[in-house]
């Protein structure tokens, strides 16, 4: 007998994963199964805070970086002022790449720090996405469900044309019956069987009337069809069909775009102008983009499945709630404890490679110590003037070669003087 496996992603490292979301999704339907429960929307609700609890460290560890380079952006700015316009000579684009990794060095991050946390994260999104819209593909015990029913429906002569002739009918414009020689694969008829409304499953013949009645009844999330889609339920609301459930289809759009801006405002938010027409352009195009994406994800609901929909909703709520959570965390941070930490974790990966240990570390966690006396003591604390403040311990380094050993000789002479005198 073949095994049913509808339609997974092929995309490597995105499909693995979304293999092993598929196993934590079906293992959350067995357990809520054990107390009776048999609802797919309530399993994806659950999924999300799962998946996104786990995501936690990731989040912070992002924001971490979001707060030093907050500080760097102007030390940064400037380099980028200094040797404006200079990019055919070679030796002045070497001592400002010199002169930026220093900047870097200072606060104990990488350049590419904040890249690493997105890299990671966008596979991970990616596969959850597809567990979400395929879910007979991932989610086994719905996949059984289906099983009969597929069987039933492969044995007829000429199924392919039939469901062809179904799906041409009833406009269902998602489902595509993938081929095997002149028939349709096991795996697309379950991924067709899946994506039936309530009233479509009433159309096919009696032998599957067990099997529509258990599959609607998972389906089935206050009244609406996860398979389904909002704008059917609001099209049927003027040809004599359900008004309440109408609303409840326009809810899921309306929550999908609300819990997004919502999510949006809560995230640090980016620093103000800053005079790089460059820079500036990119932040204002960043903004353009936060409006923009949850609107295109309340149109998108529309037309998409109420399941997808239900995700949306349920994730974008639950990253707020982390994000609040987060904020607190990050407000009780100090940037001297930061700038330690990753000054720490900087050393032991010198150690490992054998490297002595740098002495600019020092410098660097002396000046965030003057940082977070200024913030405690005085108003002006914006952030311009406490990047300033941790600038000043390196100005006497700059007469000499970027990244020389001169260049780290008068910084740990400048740091040795001002202890001195206090």
């Amino acid at each position: 007998m073949e095994m049913i496996l509808a339609t997974k992603s092929s995309t490597p490292i995105i499909g693995q994963l979304a293999t092993v979301m598929g196993w934590i999704m079906d293992g959350i339907y067995r357990l809520l199964n054990i107390f009776g429960i048999q609802n797919i929307g309530l399993c994806i609700i659950i999924f999300s805070i799962l998946i996104y609890a786990l995501m936690t460290p990731l989040q912070i560890k992002q924001q971490k970086f979001s707060k030093l380079s907050a500080i760097m952006q102007p030390e940064l700015q400037k380099i980028q002022k200094k040797y404006k316009g200079k990019n055919n000579d070679t030796a002045a684009m070497q001592k400002m790449q010199e002169e930026t990794q220093a900047v870097y060095q200072k606060y104990g991050v990488s350049p590419t720090g904040s890249c690493v946390q997105l890299a990671i994260q966008f596979p991970i999104l990616m596969a959850l996405y597809q567990v979400i819209y395929k879910i007979p593909a991932y989610v086994g015990s719905v996949r059984d469900i289906l099983a009969s029913a597929v069987t039933s429906i492969t044995g007829v002569n000429g199924y392919t044309d039939i469901l062809q002739q179904f799906i041409t009918d009833n406009k269902m414009t998602r489902v595509q019956l993938i081929m095997d020689g002149s028939k349709a694969t096991s795996n697309s008829v379950t991924d067709f069987l899946y994506a039936l409304s309530p009233s479509q499953w009433k159309t096919l013949t009696d032998t599957l009337n067990s099997t529509a009645k258990e599959i609607s009844h998972v389906q089935n999330f206050f009244g609406l069809n996860i398979a389904d889609q909002p704008l059917t339920y609001i099209k049927a609301a003027f040809v004599g069909g359900s008004a309440l459930l109408a609303i409840v289809a326009i809810l899921i759009p309306i929550l999908a775009w609300a819990t997004q801006m919502i999510n949006l405002k809560l995230m640090p938010q980016a620093a103000q102008q800053s005079g790089d027409s460059q820079q500036d352009a990119m932040m204002n195009s960043m903004k353009t983009m936060n409006m923009v994406m949850p609107l295109m994800s309340a149109v998108f609901c529309f037309t998409f499945p109420v399941g997808l929909g239900i995700y949306w909703v349920a994730s974008a709520a639950v990253r707020s709630v982390q994000q609040v959570v987060i904020n607190k965390k990050m407000d009780k941070i100090q940037i001297e404890d930061l700038i330690s930490e990753n000054m720490k974790k900087m050393e032991k990966k010198r150690e490992k490679a054998g490297l002595p240990p740098q002495k600019i570390t020092n410098q660097a966690h002396q000046s965030a110590k003057n940082i977070n006396k200024i913030e405690k003591g005085s108003s002006n604390t914006n952030v311009e003037t406490r990047a300033k403040k941790v600038e000043e311990a390196y100005k006497d380094a700059a007469n000499a070669k970027p990244g020389s050993i001169t260049a780290k000789a008068n910084l740990v002479k400048a740091f040795d003087e001002r202890n001195k005198k206090k």
